[in-house]
């Protein structure tokens, strides 16, 4: 646990995920052919083989929040860097990185800074994040519109078969391919690991790295909402503990009906319980994948995770086991996607 530990206290923001992208090398470049990190910033490792190509794609971002505006006081407004909720923020320790180091905050309300009755729920525009400093000091430390903010959570919780942290979203995701990477260097096929960036704000890394490869097939390796605790008792939902998770529908995508059904076959060989997903919101990076050049069946691998976007998210070390045994089976028996005439031979 001690690599996914630091994958998920390292920062890494969309658009700012160089500590997470160095961590990931010098995780992996042993076990590959070639590293790369492409124009866009992601990281890219290549392992030669014969057809079909395979791309693996897990994203290095989180969630967080850029500095829009700083009064004369030093209180500091900020957009949000993916999908957050203010609820889930209030209260939390943040950080703003600047040249000069990391300055510290919290992020409250004029209400709760006041001690003031607190009557509806805040917005983001509600939210203010102090740092005990005014907009000169604030200046002097390289303080600026544009800083990123993010979730001052150091610590990763251990606690019988969970984890938690601030960014399982998608470092577990990470995590996942770099076992991989170890445990599949001596399949003959051929395989791009992308740790893609910018995920969060509209799936870029993903993008631009699927039309530079290429690939016959593709897979996100993520997370998705476990949301176990909020059905009726009987009902279907997807639950910490019962094995990864097939997404069959998001926001975006149809994911590719050969490759689940092949996921399937594998999972039932293996014995490996898997959850099916299917959602009107959110999506993944093989949502662009698929739509890449001429078109890439695709598909997605997920982890269940509770308290998603959040200062502290909860998965169960068994998904992540069984994830790795069930993508590891996958890599060593890869889909037919050969393109043909019919449609339905290549969905």
């Amino acid at each position: 646990m001690e690599f996914l530990k630091d994958l998920i206290c390292a920062f890494g923001v969309s658009g700012y995920e160089a500590e997470v992208r160095d961590l990931i090398k010098n995780y992996i470049e042993d076990y590959v052919d070639d590293v790369q990190i492409d124009k866009m910033g992601n990281l890219i490792a290549h392992k030669k083989g014969k057809a079909p190509r395979g791309m693996l794609a897990a994203h290095m971002d989180e969630v967080g929040l850029m500095i829009k505006s700083i009064n004369d006081n030093g209180l500091i407004k900020c957009s949000t860097v993916g999908s957050l909720e203010a609820i889930n923020l209030v209260g939390a320790h943040v950080q703003i990185f600047t040249k000069k180091g990391h300055v510290y905050g919290v992020v409250t309300t004029k209400e709760m800074s006041n001690n003031e009755d607190i009557t509806d729920l805040p917005e983001i525009g509600d939210l203010i994040v102090d740092t005990g400093l005014s907009r000169v000091e604030l200046k002097k430390l390289g303080v600026e519109v544009g800083s990123y903010v993010e979730f001052e959570i150091p610590t990763f919780f251990h606690f019988g078969k969970k984890i938690a942290g601030k960014s399982l979203d998608d470092r577990v995701g990470c995590y996942i391919l770099c076992e991989l990477i170890k445990k599949c260097r001596k399949i003959p096929y051929e395989y791009y690991y992308v740790f893609t960036v910018q995920e969060e704000i509209g799936l870029h890394g993903a993008r631009t790295s699927a039309y530079s490869i290429s690939p016959d097939w593709g897979l996100a390796v993520d997370v998705c909402v476990a949301n176990d605790l909020m059905k009726d008792p009987g009902e279907d939902c997807l639950s910490l503990g019962h094995g990864p998770v097939l997404t069959v529908m998001d926001d975006t995508m149809i994911s590719s009906r050969r490759i689940n059904r092949h996921i399937k076959e594998i999972a039932k060989a293996k014995k490996i319980k898997i959850q099916y997903e299917v959602s009107e919101t959110g999506t993944t990076d093989a949502s662009t994948i698929l739509t890449s050049r001429g078109g890439v069946p695709a598909s997605v691998i997920s982890v269940p995770v509770r308290n998603l976007h959040t200062t502290c998210s909860m998965a169960h070390q068994r998904d992540i086991a069984e994830c790795i045994t069930l993508i590891e089976a996958l890599l060593k028996k890869p889909p037919k996607v050969k393109m043909t005439r019919s449609r339905a031979e290549v969905m």
